[in-house]
């Protein structure tokens, strides 16, 4: 496949620079400062040239979506509301037939019944399994399973606020401090409140539950809809107080046709939903198939990356 990668932050970085393992070409490469464009591009030269300059080419940004391309990789920042640029830049490689492949959690959060609108109007085809779990196959496993027969899907769905959980229970340590240990260990960005709210998980569980929802034929949500409580206020005493009795917190995420909660809640201390660290996990509810559980790293460049290139691999060709 010919792929035109927008964002070149941690996962478009990976993506660019695995794509020839995988057997693909990187024919565009973006970021908010314009693009660089060959048939292939060098991708070494021109992620050098981003380190050193700031900008990956020379070309404005637009030149991008109009190159010669298979799939849009869109890996941008996500953005809430209007899900702005990542729903324009699907929404534009769909309207030329070309397939979509998405990184950015935006546009299948919050415009998802818009942006489906645009895939049955077009030749191209849509996935976004790195949007969930990094490289945990959740979406596609629950493709697999069939949507209309998962009646419910929760999990760990953020590494930052997990790995805090899991220090704050094992040291007996306060909540800021072990933030500010995250962030210098680079587990936390220097921002890290959709981490810490429940935003992030939140927004994962939306998707899951669009998914679950187009398969009753019923209308998306968006973060609106869901039911956010995150771990900022949770002081070291409720996880000593929950080791007592054999438990332990997590920050979990619940996604069912009917909506989402993300909140802290007690689990069995060596149950399955107790990953320490940054792991995330996935468990699946399904009718037939009883519980499936997936876990795995939930982040990071190029364990995303795997996420991509495993939805680009199952693409048609054009």
């Amino acid at each position: 496949m010919r792929l035109a990668i927008v964002g070149v932050g941690a996962v478009g970085r990976s993506v660019a620079e695995l794509a020839s393992e995988h057997g693909h070409e990187v024919v565009g490469l973006a970021d908010s400062t314009g693009a660089a464009l060959g048939d292939p591009v060098d991708v070494e030269a021109a992620l050098a040239r981003k380190s050193e300059t700031g900008a990956v080419g020379e070309e404005p940004y637009e030149a991008l979506l109009g190159a010669e391309y298979d799939a849009l990789v869109e890996a941008t920042p996500t953005t809430l509301g209007d899900a702005e640029p990542g729903f324009s830049n699907a929404v534009a490689a769909l309207d030329r037939d070309r397939h979509v492949v998405l990184a950015n959690k935006g546009p299948v959060a919050e415009r998802y019944d818009e942006l489906r609108d645009a895939v049955r109007a077009s030749e191209g085809e849509l996935r976004f399994e790195a949007t969930v779990g990094g490289a945990i196959p959740a979406v596609r496993t629950v493709e697999d399973v069939g949507p209309n027969r998962v009646d419910r899907v929760r999990g760990v769905l953020n590494g930052t606020a997990n790995f805090v959980l899991s220090r704050m229970a094992a040291e007996g340590l306060s909540y800021d401090h072990v933030l500010s240990e995250a962030q210098d260990l680079g587990v936390a960005e220097a921002d890290p409140t959709f981490d810490v709210d429940g935003t992030d998980a939140a927004l994962k569980g939306v998707i899951v539950a669009n998914v679950l929802r187009e398969a009753r034929d019923r209308a998306a949500l968006t973060l609106d809809d869901a039911e956010v409580e995150g771990i900022e206020s949770l002081p070291a005493s409720a996880l000593s107080l929950a080791g007592e009795d054999g438990r332990t917190v997590r920050l979990i995420a619940e996604a069912t046709p009917d909506g989402v909660r993300v909140g802290p809640r007690l689990v069995p201390e060596n149950g399955t939903l107790a990953v320490t660290g940054t792991q995330n996990i996935v468990q699946i509810e399904t009718d037939h198939a009883g519980r499936l559980n997936i876990s795995g790293h939930g982040a990071g460049g190029p364990e995303t990356a795997s996420a991509v290139l495993s939805d680009v691999g199952r693409l048609p060709p054009r």
